[in-house]
């Protein structure tokens, strides 16, 4: 999987364009409605993560490599 942040993005904002589709009906837009919370959910998981990571790497950055043991190991199969 490669998404990105920018794919995020664009998703986000095709959901805005599906849902200012003024030629929808009452249930469509009713679905599309749903939809976009669900869009919005997962949205904010993704966007919750990347600013832990973030910070992860500031506090690399301020501290060095003795502060690794106690982040999180991303991508590791060490348990």
């Amino acid at each position: 999987m490669k998404n990105k942040l920018s794919d995020l993005n664009n998703h986000l904002f095709a959901q805005l364009e599906r849902l200012a589709d003024e030629n929808l009906t009452s249930e469509q837009l009713d679905a599309e409605v749903k939809r976009a919370e669900a869009i919005v959910s997962v949205a904010d998981q993704v966007t919750s993560n990347a600013e832990l990571q973030l910070r992860a790497a500031k506090l690399f950055h301020d501290h060095g490599p003795g502060i690794l043991p106690m982040l999180p190991q991303i991508g590791s199969t060490r348990e």
